[in-house]
């Protein structure tokens, strides 16, 4: 099978990750993928670095026409038999791009977010089916007005190796041997999550803000600086996205819109204890009390309370990251391809009908 990806993102994020899993993925069992994505950006980067195939283009805004001229172009040269877009730019080039073809190429969407969707346009019937990487994305399609057997649930996979090794935070920045290490991933690295963050460390006790210290995944690169009190250090992109979770003592996820968050999937897989706010598609990755902490949502001065147990008790830390693996064992990459897989030739046998 030929299958056109397409991903606007510039930064390294969970989704990024998902299409370059997808990509070795589908090329391992045969097929042939070409990923199109923005010019420069660490996706492209990490294509052309394991060999796969890509294609860039300039994607500004959703309805960017110069770049769904060249999209076109792109599609009608090269031929696939069916169109994946991953995020909701690429949704609506992709959408754009398809208008008017003769022979309908099935259009494949992922779908991130838990908001109910809007718009007949982008959630009609052309879309012959979304992705949906949580149950709770699934329910919030259905609920939005998308037919059920339009949706298919498919949850990501974590890629992971034997012995990832861990990057030694501590001696790197500075800190001392008795430090606790909590980290924050990804899209949290925004200034709207840091300011979530700010108002979370700005509640914990004196002697847990001694203690505690914290590291940036993701964003731009900063250094040393302090986050709500809290000693913390932001170290952008890094291409090793592993080894830098592993080197965490704990992993802080105050997000409430992601989708799933791959990154506490990697924490679990592991062995990093996460805390997080409960509902929506985080309680389907954290069993509370058991693999990690899980607070009811948006409640900062839980989410302080939390944080300060998991610094404090080492030995809750332990028994929290010894349940991780298993849990994590879910979200194998082989069930994610697969499925995928599953979902094409479904679609092709429908439009060969």
């Amino acid at each position: 099978m030929r299958i056109l990806h397409l991903d606007t993102g510039r930064e390294w994020r969970g989704g990024q990750r998902q299409v370059l899993l997808l990509a070795t993925g589908l090329r391992s069992r045969g097929h042939e993928p070409l990923v199109v994505v923005s010019p420069r950006s660490p996706l492209h980067q990490r294509l052309k670095a394991d060999g796969l195939a890509a294609a860039t283009i300039s994607m500004r805004a959703q309805w960017d026409l110069l770049a769904v001229r060249r999209l076109r172009r792109l599609i009608a040269g090269w031929r696939p038999v069916i169109v994946h877009a991953h995020d909701p730019r690429s949704h609506s080039l992709a959408l754009t791009a398809l208008v008017g073809r003769r022979h309908g190429i099935p259009l494949v969407v992922t779908r991130r977010s838990t908001l109910r969707p809007r718009g007949w346009l982008r959630f009609g019937p052309r879309v012959a089916r979304f992705i949906a990487i949580s149950g709770a994305v699934r329910d919030a399609l259905v609920t939005g007005g998308v037919a059920p057997e339009r949706v298919s649930l498919i949850y990501p996979g974590v890629a992971r190796g034997a012995d990832v090794g861990r990057r030694d935070w501590r001696t790197e920045c500075g800190w001392s041997e008795d430090s606790v290490i909590g980290g924050v991933v990804g899209q949290l690295a925004t200034a709207q999550g840091l300011g979530t963050l700010e108002r979370i460390t700005g509640a914990v006790s004196d002697d847990v803000r001694n203690r505690l210290r914290l590291v940036v995944l993701g964003g731009p690169a900063a250094g040393h600086m302090v986050i709500g009190g809290v000693a913390a250090f932001r170290a952008g992109y890094v291409h090793d996205v592993h080894r830098a979770i592993a080197g965490l003592d704990l992993l802080l996820h105050p997000g409430t819109a992601a989708g799933l968050g791959t990154a506490v999937i990697d924490a679990l897989a592991l062995g990093v204890p996460p805390v997080a706010f409960a509902g929506g598609s985080v309680s389907e990755i954290v069993e509370s009390s058991h693999s990690g902490l899980l607070v009811a949502r948006d409640d900062h001065q839980a989410f302080a309370a939390a944080v300060g147990r998991l610094v404090t008790d080492e030995s809750l830390r332990q028994s929290l990251a010894g349940a991780g693996p298993a849990r994590a064992e879910r979200f194998d990459p082989a069930y994610f391809v697969d499925g995928v897989i599953g979902v094409y030739r479904d679609l092709l046998e429908r439009f060969a009908v």
